[in-house]
């Protein structure tokens, strides 16, 4: 499961736990952007920070694991030089996915090499508010959609700029991700 993870909150690991369920993954394993090479509207955090939030979050989850594949990589985070590592790591019977948001599938055009991308893996596009099934079907070609699996989830009405803004607000964010997390966030001072 790629993402910025900026930070991450309950929609992510109840996309997470959905994914695992339905397909009969054997492991998630959650990896935050090391260098996202798509232009944020706000200044990423460093992705060490983001790291050890995807870690206190999933630690309680036996089938999760957090990986250090693309902060440890230099350059852009690609998914499809990330899947290519799995793959020779885990050999070519293991079956992977990537699981990420409908919303960041609509955009797969714009990602580097998708072709290659969907050579190694299968895509779970993980439905969330505002972003329909709809707009996926539009923007993905017949081969795309034929290696791609939509997964509704229950509808968690969160996201990470939210939590970015009420953390900068001084709101609470207790319910909206993790309480290490949460604690996390407020012990460094992070999005004021």
């Amino acid at each position: 499961m790629g993402g910025t993870f900026d930070p991450i909150h309950f929609g992510h690991l109840v996309a997470a736990e959905e994914a695992r369920a339905r397909f009969s993954l054997d492991r998630v394993i959650f990896v935050p952007n090391g260098d996202p090479p798509h232009k944020k509207s706000y200044a990423v955090t460093a992705a060490e920070r983001r790291y050890e939030m995807v870690v206190l979050a999933t630690v309680s989850n036996s089938f999760f694991e957090t990986s250090r594949i693309e902060i440890d990589r230099p350059g852009p985070s690609y998914s499809v030089d990330t899947m290519r590592a799995f793959r020779e790591r885990l050999g070519i019977d293991a079956k992977l996915y990537f699981i990420t948001g409908v919303d960041a599938l609509t955009e797969i055009a714009t990602w580097h090499d998708p072709e290659k991308l969907l050579e190694l893996c299968e895509l779970i596009a993980v439905t969330r508010p505002g972003y329909e099934a709809e707009r996926l079907r539009a923007a993905l070609t017949s081969q795309m959609l034929a290696r791609t699996h939509l997964l509704a989830i229950p509808r968690v009405d969160v996201s990470s700029t939210e939590l970015r803004e009420r953390a900068a607000a001084g709101q609470p964010l207790r319910y909206l991700t993790p309480e290490p997390v949460v604690r996390y966030i407020e012990v460094r001072g992070l999005y004021r």
